[in-house]
């Protein structure tokens, strides 16, 4: 659940940085000879509209059109009442209903004298999106999303991660010794209010004693060693943390070599996803789980990582 209405910090994220982004895209239309580029967004595919235009919903499907010449339209699925407050947090100012989408998105490029217009990742839309879209007037044409999307090599993007990794870092510093001997949900319950109250939007907390893969809280009392995982959106930025209580306890850092179940993989993530990050390998859910025979548990840990000029370093 979002907590509550989301702002616009115009001191931490200025409106110079979504032109900057809007450069690039540009840019890539004006090559190929594209008047605009279409962005799907809904709740769980927002990345890539939130990179662009700050656009963030809490439900329901939208279509981004980023022209090469103009401000952006938003074709939105959600009541005409939030469309005040999408103006006062977005760079957006024509804010559209979206119908079936495909008509709206006829009549922008009508208005417009457009006959084709670029769609990005045009194959990953939603299967009846994509039908209703390519049935209407307009032609679409693919556009790549590592062709305009790169998340890693922007100074605001990092940054805004940064601010989302230490909010978690410094919530679980605190909270995790407190947790041993507590029942799950009530850990659960201290670290979300703590964390929703920094700033918060989203949260997903699991946790495991080691003797099971990680899971929501299910009335289980927390053991000396126990893990937690949270993914956390600040403010549309999503970091993934994994801790550890047992490295705060030197007699259960496993005594022999432990196995390494899953290296740590900077795997590109296509951004499409809340979770992830990004292409060119820029962003990396850099974790791993260390499993003991003596004790047979498994232990948790690893954050999101940056590969930046020096390299890999965690955010």
């Amino acid at each position: 659940m979002k907590r509550g209405l989301i702002t616009w910090d115009k001191t931490e994220l200025p409106p110079e940085v979504f032109q900057r982004r809007l450069v690039v895209v540009r840019r890539v239309l004006a090559e190929r000879q594209l008047p605009a580029l279409v962005v799907y967004s809904d709740l769980w595919r927002s990345n890539e509209a939130r990179f662009f235009a700050n656009y963030m919903p809490y439900f329901n499907r939208a279509l981004l059109i980023l022209p090469v010449e103009g401000m952006p339209t938003l074709l939105c699925g959600l009541s005409p009442r939030t469309y005040r407050w999408i103006q006062s947090v977005t760079p957006i100012e024509d804010v559209r209903p979206a119908g079936n989408f495909a008509k709206p998105l006829g009549e922008v490029a009508a208005e417009r004298g457009w006959t084709k217009v670029g769609v990005l990742n045009a194959g990953q839309l939603p299967y009846d999106l994509s039908q209703a879209l390519h049935g209407g007037t307009v032609e679409l044409v693919n556009v790549e999303s590592e062709a305009v999307f790169h998340p890693a090599n922007d100074d605001h993007e990092i940054a805004m991660r940064r601010k989302a990794a230490a909010m978690a870092r410094a919530a679980l510093d605190e909270e995790l010794p407190a947790g041993v001997g507590k029942i799950d949900h009530e850990f659960v319950g201290q670290l979300e209010r703590r964390l929703r109250l920094a700033g918060a939007e989203d949260l997903v907390i699991l946790l495991t004693n080691g003797d099971t893969a990680p899971g929501p809280a299910h009335g289980k009392k927390l053991q000396e060693g126990y893990s937690v995982s949270i993914a956390l959106e600040y403010r549309g930025h999503w970091v993934r943390m994994s801790m550890t209580e047992a490295f705060r306890n030197p007699e259960l850092i496993p005594s022999g070599p432990p196995d390494i179940l899953n290296e740590p993989v900077h795997e590109a993530l296509s951004g499409s996803y809340p979770y992830e990050c990004g292409h060119d390998e820029g962003f990396s859910a850099n974790h791993q789980e260390l499993y003991d025979h003596e004790t047979e548990r498994g232990f948790l840990m690893g954050d999101t990582s940056w590969h930046g000029p020096k390299g890999w370093e965690v955010l």
